[in-house]
């Protein structure tokens, strides 16, 4: 066997064995340091998370009807971060609705904006809550009835 070629598959052997290495030291960083920090929920303050008061808004009678040009009241709700930001809506028609995100919002602590993922359409005499730990326009609407829609806004401070 000439040497050049003994050397080649040395060289070979170790250029794989550095490959498995590195791909292996890899996989473990990703695995058990940036997934679980990329997956962390962010600390907040407590009165962000869970607010001293709450910001309501009624699904009104009537509302699955077309016609009917009042469906959420009030139609565009305001509340504070740290004050104000849980959000209820109350079914006070007669057949379910849901609430449910224009642009699929997903807060960092709530979850998906979306009562159908929460809890699933809103049942008469039912209600939903929300807690919104980011200020910005959420523009909302329901599913069943495409129609209904509303916006909540969240300010940092007092409007």
């Amino acid at each position: 066997m000439e040497k050049g070629s003994v050397l080649e598959n040395h060289t070979a052997g170790i250029s794989i064995i550095a490959f498995v290495i590195a791909v292996g030291i890899s996989l473990g960083y990703y695995q058990f340091i940036y997934v679980p920090q990329a997956n962390q929920k962010p600390v907040l303050p407590p009165e962000v998370v869970n607010p001293p008061q709450t910001t309501h808004v009624r699904i009104v009678p009537g509302a699955s009807s077309p016609s009917q040009t009042i469906n959420f009241v009030p139609k565009q709700a305001q509340g504070i971060l740290g004050v104000s930001n849980r959000v209820v809506w109350t079914n006070t028609d007669s057949v379910p609705h849901s609430v449910t995100s224009d642009d699929g919002y997903n807060d960092l602590i709530s979850g998906p904006f979306n009562s159908i993922q929460h809890i699933g359409l809103i049942p008469p005499g039912q209600k939903f809550t929300f807690v919104f730990t980011v200020d910005g326009i959420y523009s909302y609407h329901c599913e069943p009835h495409p129609w209904m829609q509303g916006k909540v806004t969240i300010a940092k401070e007092k409007f």
